[in-house]
């Protein structure tokens, strides 16, 4: 059975069902049209939503294709860093470049001068010997001085028409007579170094009463006709009696950096 409440909201419907069944025509068109612009808004969300839902699914990437553009983009991620590590090392070969010819230009033996690149290493020999890709048909000849601007490097030893063999200093066949810059002028042999470390030589021959300090400069002293006077060749690091007592050995800290040469400059014989 109804409640009170009850017979009252079915009498207001009833009611308001004919009130507007009872309205004009053109009244009840704008009484529909004002209550279907409440709902709208509704009907525009979910159309909205199905077309983001729709746009989605056209723009979702197959994860095959994915992996494949990710690929060609490491490729040229890679290419790319090659290129600047190429770029950079033509830099750096072209500001050594320019330091070693502006150094030619102000040395004593201008003219002379031939400016070589390394090419390769002896592997058995690796510390002692290289190869440059200069020979006889630019002039060179065995014994000829081989330097940087920062000091001697060794000589020639052997030579074909487009390359040359190096042999560097503290090598047994590549002997140097030197003398020390200090107040007596030492003189000595600059000879081999150690086995396995190319920066340093040994200077025997020297007076038992020398007067060496470390840090003094060592230059060649233009004896035996090979190397001229007055290339710098190291400083000395430490000073000893040699085996027999009778004379002074220096070890010399050379100044050319023998372990990383790239270009040398071969002084070619008058």
């Amino acid at each position: 059975m109804l409640r009170r409440p009850h017979y009252f909201a079915v009498a207001l419907v009833v009611l308001l069902t004919l009130l507007v069944l009872s309205l004009p025509a053109s009244i009840t068109a704008r009484l529909k049209l004002a209550i279907g612009s409440l709902f709208l808004p509704l009907f525009g969300l979910t159309s909205g939503a199905q077309q983001a839902s729709t746009k989605a699914t056209d723009t979702l990437v197959p994860r095959g294709e994915l992996a494949r553009q990710n690929e060609v983009l490491r490729r040229e991620n890679q290419q790319l860093r090659v290129q600047a590590i190429q770029s950079d090392e033509l830099l750096r070969e072209n500001n050594r470049l320019r330091q070693a010819l502006g150094w030619e230009a102000q040395s004593p033996w201008k003219g002379r001068l031939k400016l070589a690149k390394v090419v390769s290493r002896d592997p058995a020999n690796w510390w002692r010997t290289v190869q440059i890709d200069r020979g006889t048909k630019d002039g060179i000849k065995e014994d000829c001085a081989v330097l940087t601007p920062e000091g001697l490097v060794g000589k020639i030893y052997s030579v074909s028409l487009t390359r040359s063999q190096v042999v560097l200093v503290g090598d047994p066949s590549c002997k140097v007579a030197a003398l020390v810059e200090n107040d007596v002028r030492d003189g000595g042999v600059v000879g081999p170094g150690g086995p396995f470390d190319g920066s340093f030589a040994t200077m025997k021959h020297l007076s038992r009463n020398a007067n060496l300090k470390p840090g003094q400069n060592v230059v060649t002293s233009g004896l035996g006709g090979v190397f001229p006077k007055g290339i710098a060749i190291g400083k000395i690091a430490d000073v000893h009696p040699s085996e027999s007592s009778l004379t002074t050995d220096a070890q010399i800290k050379l100044n050319a950096r023998l372990d990383a040469l790239e270009e040398v400059w071969v002084l070619i014989k008058q």
